[in-house]
């Protein structure tokens, strides 16, 4: 599996070329997962990836798993509602519309959301980031799985450190519990097409 890592100038735009060079399965957008444990950074590699594909004029959005995990104990539900809601309508040349999970609220919303329209109509990447975009249930869907890797003590400070950090302390353990299933179960890292080092 090839490495990278984000400390080297000039990954971001590496990664991005990787991504271009990815064989597509579907008949439109390409599809990113961006894999990894909570606090390893995924949602920093993805917006640095974005903004690198988007310098070479390639249409691109961000979709986060967090619009579609089902609550705080919806890790293992999320990768199927990716796959039903998202990732097979774009891989059958449709259009890809979900409900987005209301944390406050603790419930999906109402109203639907999709694509930007540059991607609807047809070509670009489409990134996914966040625990499960990697999963068993998407096998088959994603273009290239990029699995982002930090050491334990550096993931439990940028947990401490997130805006949301106080909403999130009490579900920490709890989320490391699903994260250790889903993973030993599926084993993302060990299909990831690319490795980066992100500390």
């Amino acid at each position: 599996m090839p490495r990278e890592r984000t400390d080297r100038r000039g990954w971001a735009d590496r990664v991005s070329g990787a991504v271009l060079g990815a064989p597509g399965h579907g008949p439109l957008v390409r599809v990113v997962a961006v894999e990894g444990r909570s606090g390893s950074g995924k949602s920093t590699v993805a917006e640095e990836v974005r903004r690198a594909l988007a310098d070479r004029g390639e249409p691109v959005a961000v979709l986060t798993m967090e619009d579609l995990y089902p609550g705080w104990d919806g890790l293992a539900e999320a990768p199927v509602l990716l796959r039903d809601r998202v990732l097979l309508p774009l891989s059958r040349g449709r259009e890809a519309s979900w409900y987005r999970y209301d944390w406050e609220r603790g419930g999906f919303g109402t109203e639907r959301v999709g694509l930007p329209a540059d991607l609807a109509e047809g070509g670009g990447t489409l990134i996914v980031e966040g625990c499960g975009s990697g999963a068993a249930p998407v096998r088959g869907l994603v273009d290239l799985l990029v699995w982002v890797e930090a050491p334990g003590r550096v993931r439990a400070e940028r947990l401490d450190n997130r805006d949301d950090a106080e909403a999130y302390a009490p579900h920490r353990a709890r989320w490391a519990r699903q994260e250790d299933s889903l993973y030993a179960r599926d084993h993302p890292r060990d299909r990831a097409d690319l490795h980066l080092d992100n500390f």
